[in-house]
C-alpha cells in the first residue's frame, strides 16, 4: 500500500507540472460529457416522468453512473492503455519484476484529469439530492455509497477484462466500449426503462443493473425489499470472473520479442 501511495504521489506531481493544462483538460472533459446532462433536462422539460421515473431519481441513477466510471477510469486507466503496452513490450519489463502485474499496471498509469467527471457527479448528485424527495435514513445513505464502490469495481472489471482479450487479439475490441463508456452513457437512465431484455443481460451478463437499478429502487423508496440494498455486493462478484480470464491471458501470453 505504501508503494501505491508512492506512486500516487509521483502521478499527481507530475500531471500538476501545468496546472493550466490540467485544468483545461478537465474542463474540456467536463464539457464534452455535459451533453448527456443537457439532453436529460431538455427531456424532462417536455416529458415529466419517464416511466415513472422523475428528473430528480433520473439524475440520482447518473450521478451514480458518472461517479463510479469517473474513478474506475482514473485509477484503472492502466488496462484501458493495455494493447499498446503488449505490441511495444512494455508487458515484458512488467512480467520480470518482483511484484504483482495488475498492481503495476494500476499503479503505472492514473489519469487525474479524469477528475472532471466525478465533479460532474457531486455536482449532479446535490442537484438531485436538494431537489428531490428522498428520505435519506442511513440504509439508503449505506446502500448509495455502495452503489458507487460497486459501479467502481464493475467498470474496472471490464478494463480488466478488455486487458485479458489483448492477449489474443493484441488490439483492443471496440466492442467492449459498449459496456464501459456505453454503460456509463445508458446507465443515466435505470436500465428497465430499456425493456426487459436489456435489463436481464445488464442484470445477468454484465451487472451494472445490479449495482444501478435494484438498489435504486430501495433508496428511491419504490421497494421495501432488503435484498435489494445487497445487489450491490452481488455485482462486485464480477470481477472474479474478469480476473480468471486476465489469469488465462497472461498463463498464454507469449513475448513479441521487442
Amino acid at each position: 500500500m505504501k508503494l501505491y501511495v508512492k506512486f500516487f504521489a509521483i502521478h499527481l506531481k507530475s500531471q500538476m507540472q501545468y496546472k493550466l493544462s490540467f485544468i483545461l483538460v478537465v474542463l474540456g472533459r467536463l464539457i464534452f460529457t455535459i451533453g448527456a446532462l443537457i439532453g436529460i433536462f431538455i427531456l424532462f422539460d417536455k416529458y415529466h416522468s419517464v416511466q415513472g421515473f422523475e428528473l430528480e431519481e433520473i439524475l440520482l441513477c447518473a450521478s451514480v453512473m458518472l461517479m463510479a466510471f469517473a474513478i474506475a477510469e482514473c485509477f484503472a486507466r492502466g488496462f484501458d492503455m493495455f494493447p499498446s503496452m503488449v505490441r511495444n513490450g512494455q508487458f515484458d519489463r512488467i512480467m520480470v519484476r518482483p511484484r504483482n502485474e495488475i498492481f503495476l499496471i494500476l499503479a503505472g498509469q492514473m489519469e487525474f484529469t479524469r477528475i472532471g467527471g466525478l465533479l460532474q457527479g457531486v455536482a449532479v448528485l446535490i442537484y438531485a439530492i436538494y431537489k428531490g424527495n428522498v428520505e435519506w435514513t442511513a440504509d439508503k445513505i449505506f446502500t448509495f455509497v455502495m452503489m458507487i464502490i460497486s459501479g467502481v469495481i464493475v467498470f474496472a472489471s471490464l478494463f480488466l477484462l478488455y486487458a485479458g482479450i489483448c492477449f489474443f487479439t493484441l488490439e483492443g475490441l471496440e466492442f467492449m466500449n459498449i459496456f464501459t463508456d456505453g454503460g456509463k452513457n445508458f446507465g443515466q437512465y435505470p436500465f428497465a426503462i430499456y425493456g426487459e431484455p436489456v435489463l436481464k443481460f445488464f442484470t445477468f451478463v454484465i451487472p451494472h443493473a445490479l449495482f444501478q437499478y435494484y438498489p435504486l429502487l430501495y433508496v428511491l423508496g419504490r421497494t421495501t425489499n432488503k435484498f435489494y440494498m445487497f445487489t450491490p455486493f452481488i455485482a462486485m462478484l464480477f470481477v472474479f470472473p474478469c480476473y480468471m480470464f486476465w489469469r488465462f491471458g497472461v498463463r498464454k501470453y507469449k513475448s513479441n520479442g521487442s
